[in-house]
């Protein structure tokens, strides 16, 4: 038996930490005449929090499971559920072609930042060749975290690095309603990469890297690759299950592989070969088919020019806008092959000889 290192947990809040974070949602003065109905719900959440009731509400797993009589999720059953139904979707021949369209910029102009980004622009640039194609489209516009109340992406918990089939497909860490982590904005995120045959990711570079709301969804999206679609096979998070599971032979499944990809990135000084060559390593290990050399752009727009003239530098950059186009020209070529079976003809199914 592998040891589970345990110590670095910290200990549980008390009950008057607990109490300051739980009333630091309602600092407006205009909550102070509810002070009793909310000292009411905050002792629902701590007791919530100190029974650790991750998941109030849950179900037999029944039928098809390894242990049938394990008490499920019900939220993660039924995102399980829509996101079978998506997977059923995808292989059907005679479904509409989509493609989901990701704006990575964490910019918009409903917030702080009171403009529009780049990103969504060049977004909407490579929508409008998807759309001639006849080809349906589909918008995440991750911006929506900053300026959608309650939208949230919560961070991966690092399942996969004590044992990948600790890691559930589709992720079973949130919502925990014990630590009000909740309204998981991956639970319906994974259903739309699911139902799509391509993926296009429009993305500015932040520091030399992806911006903190595509990382986020990134590493949430571990679980596609690899993950264990069966919770009940480790009895839910159990880490001694998931190791053993792991040594006795773990197959890594590929849930989002045989999609294909193309990627804008754009910056103004530096980082845009790198963060565009991490995006496409990125997809290619998840089993990802590229759409070719035209379809994984990345670009300078307005070079070491001011920011507040970077959408004048867009404007005047007209190559740029067309090279766009041709990442969705290449995509909506890559999905008619795709799904004619001509395109997947040419990938060889080779197993890997190391695990990961």
């Amino acid at each position: 038996m592998i040891e589970v290192r345990k110590g670095q947990a910290p200990a549980p809040l008390t009950r008057d930490a607990f109490s300051a974070r739980f009333r630091a949602a309602f600092f407006d003065p205009a909550f102070r005449t509810e002070d009793a109905s909310i000292a009411r719900l905050e002792e629902i959440a701590w007791q919530a929090y100190n029974e650790y009731r991750k998941s109030p509400l849950t179900q037999k797993a029944g039928p098809g499971y390894a242990d049938p009589d394990y008490d499920l999720s019900s939220e993660w059953v039924d995102t399980k559920r829509r996101i079978d139904a998506a997977q059923l979707r995808w292989a059907d021949p005679a479904s509409p072609s989509r493609v989901l369209l990701i704006c990575g910029s964490a910019r918009n102009d409903g917030s702080c930042p009171g403009e529009m980004s780049k990103t969504f622009r060049l977004l909407g640039i490579a929508r409008e060749i998807l759309e001639q194609a006849d080809i349906q489209v589909d918008v995440l516009d991750l911006s929506l975290l900053i300026s959608e109340y309650g939208r949230n992406i919560h961070p991966c918990k690092g399942c996969a690095s004590t044992a990948m089939p600790l890691c559930n497909w589709p992720c079973s860490c949130y919502p925990n309603h014990a630590l009000g982590q909740t309204n998981d904005w991956m639970a319906e995120i994974y259903e739309r990469w699911t139902a799509a045959h391509a993926v296009i990711i429009v993305s500015p570079v932040y520091w030399y890297q992806s911006p903190s709301p595509l990382k986020l969804m990134i590493d949430r999206l571990v679980c596609a690759d690899g993950g264990n679609p069966d919770p009940t096979a480790t009895s839910g998070k159990n880490p001694g299950k998931a190791k053993a599971l792991e040594m006795a032979g773990w197959d890594y499944p590929q849930h989002l592989a045989g999609r294909a990809y193309g990627l804008i990135v754009h910056g103004d000084v530096a980082g845009i070969e790198g963060s565009r060559r991490a995006l496409s390593d990125w997809l290619d290990w998840m089993g990802f088919i590229d759409a070719g050399a035209q379809a994984r752009l990345d670009r300078y727009i307005g070079y070491y020019a001011p920011y507040a003239t970077s959408h004048d530098a867009l404007d005047q950059d007209e190559p740029v806008q067309e090279e766009a186009r041709n990442v969705a020209r290449a995509v909506a070529k890559a999905v008619v092959e795709l799904r004619s079976g001509r395109l997947q003809a040419v990938q060889p199914a080779l197993s890997r000889p190391r695990a990961k």
